[in-house]
């Protein structure tokens, strides 16, 4: 039986879906799990999981000090050291010897300091109808398979809308459900959750290689 680390998650949702396909992966975060399966889940600190013989990780490393949303705030954490933190912590899965794996983060600063991600995708790519452009850095994985028409080889689609929008009274438009977990006191945890449909087909296309 493979074994899977998805590091950063506490949500379960990519551990669970490898779970489902046969897999003994464990979710592993500073912060206890959301997910409902403390058993497989290992709190603590993820760095110290690296080497101990895992045949793939998925890592989805904090992006506060990294994602270009939060730009305004670059020089400020450029002066504390915060986003060198970031910056390490990052690549510390870039160096692991785990023989496949997959790091994830929304566009930023690391497409300039590592490398340009080898797959950007979006949730409505994969079922959901939502946007939320993610990057993806892959070592020894293919890029997840979608298709927006069918083809001569593929006759399933598996892009869907892109969701609804709601524009504010500044003329600022915003995708409704990115807009709702604002209002959350957890919101932020809820957004960072994978979606439903990017969680399967990762276990579904790269759990199929172990």
């Amino acid at each position: 039986m493979a074994k899977v680390l998805i590091a950063c998650e506490e949500s379960q949702a990519v551990c669970k879906a490898f779970r489902e396909r046969g897999h003994e992966a464990y979710s592993c975060d500073i912060l206890p799990c959301s997910g409902g399966h403390p058993e497989w889940h290992i709190q603590g600190d993820v760095l110290e999981q690296l080497n101990k013989g895992w045949d793939m990780m998925l890592a989805f490393p904090p992006c506060t000090h990294l994602a270009v949303s939060g730009a305004a705030w670059f020089e400020e954490k450029r002066k504390d050291g915060r986003q060198q933190q970031g910056i390490d912590f990052f690549m510390s899965f870039a160096k692991t010897n785990i023989p496949k794996w997959m790091i994830e983060n929304p566009v930023g600063i690391m497409s300039k300091i590592y490398r340009k991600p080898d797959q950007i995708i979006q949730p409505y790519y994969f079922g959901n109808e939502a946007q939320k452009t993610t990057c993806l850095w892959l070592h020894n994985l293919p890029p997840l398979f979608h298709a927006s028409e069918p083809d001569l080889f593929n006759k399933e689609i598996t892009h869907v809308d892109k969701g609804e929008f709601i524009e504010f009274a500044s003329g600022k438009r915003m995708q409704k459900w990115y807009a709702l977990l604002r209002r959350d006191s957890d919101g932020g945890h809820i957004r960072s959750k994978t979606f439903p449909g990017i969680a399967k087909a990762m276990a579904d296309q790269w759990g199929k290689l172990l």
